[in-house]
């Protein structure tokens, strides 16, 4: 069977999620539209091929409507991690995703992509987190057959969580969040970019809502314990509370790009495990893989 022509557009194309799944869709033989407000090809990309830039933004419909002409598919990528004054989490995550999901459904656009993350609860004291949640929603009720992923902590060669592990690592003492002990299952952002590309490859889907993560469930602990020992570290690993975390957090605040903020506080403080009762990477017949194996690849010595 041929493979449709009409394009992909991923929007949020040049971000970290965003690049690893236009070229994941690229190699699969899709076409792909590259949707961010710089947009930019991929390196791989060579004249002649299937893959187009479009320049929009994510807030603003006018600019969006073009970038959704004749597209079959629509894989919203964008992130938002921290609130500057020009945007906060309700109109990229919520707002937008929405607003992307209208303009699509008036397309004609047949499959919407959602890019959420495991643990989007609408009652989470994290505005970030109840965003996700609210997102989720809200793009459910302009297109009630849309597609929503959430995936555990990412990581890749280009950076993610190992690369801030990493970071840690050089350093003789460590803090940790509480005792150390939320689990997480950590994935590579190229298993996640698989996903998608064998999901937008499908005329229907087995279901609408998966999470995905790693094979591996490590604490936070075990993780950085990991890490360090591949790096040739020793590290002092000590238990700071979570109250003395969210303090730094507020102090931190007023930063325009904050290293740490209570968001994230939010997020690491609790399990981040694939749930029951969703998609996983089973049903679309991929076997993600583990930290152990990544890491030589992902950090290399």
């Amino acid at each position: 069977m041929a493979m449709d022509s009409r394009p992909v557009v991923v929007v949020g194309g040049t971000g970290f999620v965003g690049q690893e799944v236009v070229k994941e869709l690229f190699y699969s033989g899709q076409r792909v539209r590259v949707v961010s407000r710089h947009p930019r090809l991929p390196e791989e990309v060579e004249d002649g091929d299937p893959v187009e830039t479009v320049e929009a933004d994510l807030t603003d419909a006018e600019s969006l409507k073009p970038a959704l002409d004749g597209a079959r598919a629509v894989v919203n990528a964008v992130s938002l991690y921290h609130e500057t004054r020009g945007l906060d989490f309700r109109r990229v995550h919520v707002e937008g995703a929405a607003r992307l999901a209208k303009l699509a459904k008036q397309a004609g656009v047949e499959q919407y992509v959602l890019m959420s993350g495991i643990g989007a609860d609408a009652a989470s004291p994290s505005p970030y987190v109840r965003a996700r949640a609210q997102g989720e929603q809200a793009v459910v009720e302009e297109m009630a057959r849309a597609v929503i992923l959430r995936p555990s902590a990412l990581y890749g060669p280009q950076g993610g969580l190992l690369a801030t592990l990493a970071r840690l690592a050089r350093l003789p003492v460590i803090p940790l969040f509480g005792q150390g002990n939320s689990r997480l299952q950590p994935l590579h952002v190229g298993d996640l970019a698989t996903a998608i590309a064998r999901l937008t490859a499908r005329p229907a889907t087995p279901r609408a809502l998966f999470e995905f993560g790693g094979p591996d469930a490590l604490s936070y602990r075990a993780l950085v314990s990991l890490v360090a020992r591949h790096l040739g570290r020793d590290p002092r690993l000590i238990s700071v509370p979570m109250a003395v975390w969210h303090t730094l957090a507020m102090g931190l605040s007023p930063l325009p790009s904050p290293p740490l903020t209570r968001d994230m506080l939010w997020l690491v403080g609790r399990d981040n495990l694939v749930g029951d009762g969703v998609g996983t990477f089973a049903d679309l017949g991929i076997t993600p893989r583990s930290v152990r194996e990544s890491l030589p690849h992902c950090l290399p010595r």
